[in-house]
This record gives C-alpha cells, structure tokens and sequence, in this order.
C-alpha cells in the first residue's frame, strides 16, 4: 500500500498520519556507542566486568575512536528521527596521556564534542563503574574499602562536570545515568551495610553544584547479573527510593526487573510522581541479556505508554544492548529503526477511542479495535516517515550496510 492509500485508512480512525510524522521527527533517541567495540572502551585493557558479557567475534570491530566515529556516522545515515549521543566514560580519547577515571576532565571529550555538535546533537553521558582495576571483589561505591569507594566518589563527581560541559557545548540537556554492577554470587551475610554504603557515597556525588536544567542525574537499577546472582546493591527498590528522596531522575532498562515484570506498566505509575523518567531500551532473552531491540510485544507497550500518557517531551529514551555476532552497525541500525517504528504506531493509535471503551466497559470493542490495528499499513507510513528524515526505505538499508562492511569493515585486521 502506498502512503496515500494508508493516511486515507488511518484517517477512518481520526488519525493524522502527517502529524504524527512531524511529531516523531521531533522526538531524540540517544544511540549508544559501546554496541560498535562490544563495550570496550578506550581507558583500559580490563576484561568486561559487572555482570556484562559480549558474545560473538564477528569482524570489523572499531578499535579507535576515528572508526568509532565513522561506524555510527554510517548507522545514523541509516536510521531515520532525530538523534543523541550516548557515551559511557571509559570512552575518553586521552591521546596518549594516561589519565585514571577519578581524574577525566572535559577536556579527554571535546573531539567527542565537536563529533556531535558538527551532527547537530545532544550528549548524554554514563560513569563507567566495571572492568577497572578499582573495582574490588565486585564492589565500587560500596565497597567496605573507603579507598576503593572514594575513587569511584571522584569518578562520579568528575562525570557530572563532563556532562555540564556537554549540555553548556551543545545546547541540548545531558541525561547523566548512574549504574554499578555491585552485588553478591551468593546470599550475603549483610544486605543493609553495602546499600547504606552505597547512600552515602552516593550523597557525596551529588554534593557538587551543577546546573539541574542542563543535566539530568538519573539512578539506574538492577535485578541481578552474572557473578552477582543473589543480591544486587542498586535493586529498584534502593533506586527508586533513593531518586524519590534526592529529587533526581529514575531509570528504567527493561532488561534489569524479573522477568514477568514489564516496564511498560511501570511508565505511567513513575510519570504519576516524577516530572521525567528516563528508559533504557533493550531486550532481555531469559535475563537481562541486553539482545539487539525487536518490534516486539513490549517494545510497542514502552512506545504506546509514552504516547498516551502524552510524555514524549517528560521520558528521555536511549537503548542499551551489545551484540557482536552479528553486524555491529546493522544491530544499531535494526534497534534504532524498531524503536522508532513503535514510537510510529503509537503516535497512530487512537488511544482516545480505546480510553473511552475502557471507561465505558466495553471491553469488547476495546479488543476488537486493538486487534484491528495490528493489520493496518503502519509500513507504508514507516517507509514516508523515512523519506521526510532522508534515510534509506525499507531494506534498502541492508545494501548500503553489506557496501561499507566490505569496503571499510573488512578491511579492520
């Protein structure tokens, strides 16, 4: 069907469909930059760390910063919307000078800098808390060691300075998320300590002042990982907490909750009390294995959930996954365009009439009409959506893909 032919068809619904374009156009999604080097970075030899796992060896992995750059240069052209940068810290370009995570200054990101603003974009920003030699038996900002916990106190005070500068240099706000991977394999002795440890370091952070309409601190939980099985530190309950009391922004990655919870319902439980939220994206197989984002079930309820509580403006959305065996630049690429393709077909939903079936009782009408719209021409409006963002339509994308894997990629020893 044609585009024609489909805004004809959603306008039966009242749906306009060139609106809904227009609005999604508007709309950033920030792309990670650790899905193109498997989450290696640029600050350190460590093995990957904190329940994370990389798994595949497919060739062309970037190994500097120059191909890093180049390789998300190819996936943006590649993916349609508006865009930001999602840059983890142990990405800092140090030129040589060897520099420790307490003490990265703005200075080790201004290529990363002039790399988005020469694109038009915003930065959001992530302290690196694994695969570091001053993660100890696991632990970083609750660590009984006060060393240990005073390193990574400086690194996150470091981070919030970094990302002041991003939003001061770009002009669009940095969302700053909060992570550690620390936990336990085994039930521990003493669930109490570790997270009042892991408060008070936390206070330290966020002691320093920063300009809260150009960074946004979000704190971000975890159910449990690899090697911390039993007990994690920052559970949702710890987190969400903490956000409450701090009066900073909650994170929700969908793969870090047990796996009957969905993110979705969460959504409009925390828009009820908190001005933004923040999403982490991704797909969890089994456990938060972090696989390439699909058009699947709950990526659409993440989407529709944002659209009909009318938050796209209050819920700062980026993805988060890693997948090397398969083509780096096609995972960003696939992620990227599900995503926007949810966000699509929830801004073509007629969420008013479903609302009113609801409250009316007719449950029947409400799952008709949801069941109807799974077969109406969300394609050819996907496929006009990216002619307006000059990105490619369809597949085409996949030929594009298979001519930089063999003119640049292959080429990577």
């Amino acid at each position: 069907m044609n585009y024609a032919a489909a805004k004809e068809e959603y306008a039966k619904l009242g749906i306009d469909t060139d609106a809904a374009i227009e609005r999604l156009m508007r709309v950033p999604v920030s792309m990670h930059c650790w899905q193109g080097d498997d989450v290696r970075g640029f600050d350190s030899d460590e093995e990957l760390s904190g329940g994370i796992q990389t798994t595949g060896n497919y060739p062309g992995r970037a190994r500097c910063a120059e191909e890093l750059m180049a390789d998300m240069d190819k996936a943006f052209s590649l993916i349609p919307g508006a865009k930001k940068l999602n840059l983890h810290a142990c990405y800092a370009i140090f030129d040589g000078e060897a520099v420790g995570r307490d003490a990265i200054e703005p200075r080790h990101f201004a290529k990363w800098v002039e790399f988005a603003k020469a694109r038009g974009m915003g930065i959001d920003f992530n302290p690196t808390f694994f695969s570091h030699p001053m993660v100890k038996d696991g632990l970083t900002l609750s660590s009984p060691d006060s060393e240990v916990r005073e390193y990574w106190i400086k690194h996150g005070r470091a981070c919030i300075k970094i990302a002041e500068y991003f939003a001061t240099e770009t002009g669009v706000p940095c969302v700053m998320n909060i992570w550690i991977p620390d936990g336990y394999k085994e039930t521990p002795a003493d669930r109490y300590s570790p997270r009042l440890r892991f408060k008070d370091s936390l206070d330290k952070i966020l002691d320093i002042p920063y300009d809260k309409s150009k960074v946004y601190i979000t704190l971000e939980s975890k159910v449990f990982g690899i090697g911390v099985e039993s007990y994690t530190v920052g559970s949702a309950e710890f987190c969400l907490s903490y956000s409450t009391k701090k009066g900073i922004t909650p994170l929700m990655d969908n793969g870090h909750y047990h796996p009957t919870e969905v993110v979705s319902d969460k959504i409009p439980a925390l828009l009820a009390f908190n001005d933004k939220i923040a999403l982490h994206v991704t797909r969890g197989v089994r456990w938060d294995s972090d696989h390439v984002v699909a058009f699947d079930d709950e990526t659409r309820e993440i989407a529709k959930e944002i659209v009909r509580c009318n938050a796209l403006d209050r819920v700062f959305i980026a993805l988060d996954y890693f997948d090397a065996s398969i083509n780096r630049i096609a995972a960003w690429v696939i992620g990227m365009r599900n995503l926007e393709k949810a966000l699509l077909a929830a801004l073509l939903t007629p969420h008013a009439t479903l609302a009113e079936y609801q409250n009316r009782a007719d449950y029947t009408s409400m799952f008709a009409l949801t069941e109807e719209l799974k077969l109406m021409p969300l394609g050819a409006v996907f496929d006009e959506y990216c002619r307006r963002c000059s990105a490619p339509v369809g597949s085409m994308w996949i030929e594009e893909m298979r001519a930089y894997e063999k003119d640049v990629l292959s080429k990577r020893a």
